[in-house]
């Protein structure tokens, strides 16, 4: 199979690296994280006997460079770049979208605020914490997280982190070493990628997007081309709970995928599989 056709696209303070595969209707994929557009590489190919899919490099990661490096990030700001690509690679046609983790809440964001340009969405885990009961807790993480960050740099923050969504939120404990979770060699492949990106991710994104409140009434309105989904793991983690109550609150199914909050990396096929009778339903 011939690899993506890879593109660079100018938007507002930045410059966007694009891939596409395959052909058909459009398919955008929105990753989380620091991994990219790489995040897809195990389903894309998959996913492309089906569809045009597109995936990128959002803004400040890997090869999407910004023009400001210091620049605030907003999730409306990565909406508009998500809308941009829609626009290019599908104009005039409503596309599908799937995003997970931070890439979910900008699919929250690119729906209500451009729903003309979007037929399906589906959003896997999207840690938007301001729709709990319980938000206040939350966004003390966040602001642990930030201190961390500016007093110990990357690595420690990340660790309050990760401790915060876990089941037990143990404040201050280290997340799992890597050697515990057996990845597919092209998923480890990336780890240093990923690591690049951490500052990035966990500095910039991770403050900006967990603040990030949708228009709650405006997604129920459009519930019917929304697919809120989880990880079959992820019980009781906080990245689980905001999709778990917004399905809860507009009367809808929560779809369980394979694996927890990273099974796109540690349960590919399994995970892109649902994802295409997901995207027919």
């Amino acid at each position: 199979m011939t690899g993506p056709v890879t593109g660079k696209l100018r938007v507002n303070g930045a410059s966007l690296h694009y891939e596409v595969r395959g052909q058909g209707p459009l398919l955008l994929l929105i990753p989380g994280g620091s991994g990219g557009a790489a995040s897809f590489d195990a389903v894309a190919g998959a996913l492309a006997e089906h569809y045009t899919v597109a995936t990128y490099d959002p803004r400040g990661m890997a090869r999407s460079t910004l023009d400001d490096p210091e620049a605030e990030q907003r999730v409306a700001e990565h909406a508009g770049d998500a809308l941009r690509l829609l626009d290019l690679l599908s104009p005039g046609e409503p596309a599908r979208v799937f995003g997970a983790s931070s890439g979910a809440i900008v699919s929250l964001h690119l729906l209500t605020a451009h729903p003309s340009r979007v037929e399906r969405v589906v959003a896997h885990e999207p840690p938007v914490v301001e729709v709990l009961p319980d938000a206040a807790e939350h966004r003390a993480l966040i602001a642990r997280v930030r201190e961390t960050f500016e007093k110990e740099g990357a690595m420690p923050a990340m660790a309050v982190f990760a401790a915060g969504l876990r089941k037990d939120g143990a404040e201050g404990a280290a997340p799992a070493p890597p050697a515990q979770t057996q990845l597919p060699p092209q998923a480890a492949a990336r780890a240093e990628q990923t690591m690049a990106g951490l500052p990035y991710f966990v500095g910039r994104i991770v403050p900006a997007f967990m603040s990030y409140a949708p228009d709650v009434d405006r997604l129920a309105a459009l519930s019917d081309r929304l697919v809120l989904a989880c990880g079959q793991d992820s019980r009781g983690e906080l990245p689980y709970r905001p999709a778990a109550y917004l399905a809860g609150r507009f009367g809808a199914e929560l779809v369980h995928f394979p694996g927890g909050h990273i099974g796109l990396t540690t349960h590919p096929a399994e995970f892109g599989e649902l994802l295409l009778k997901t995207l027919r339903a």
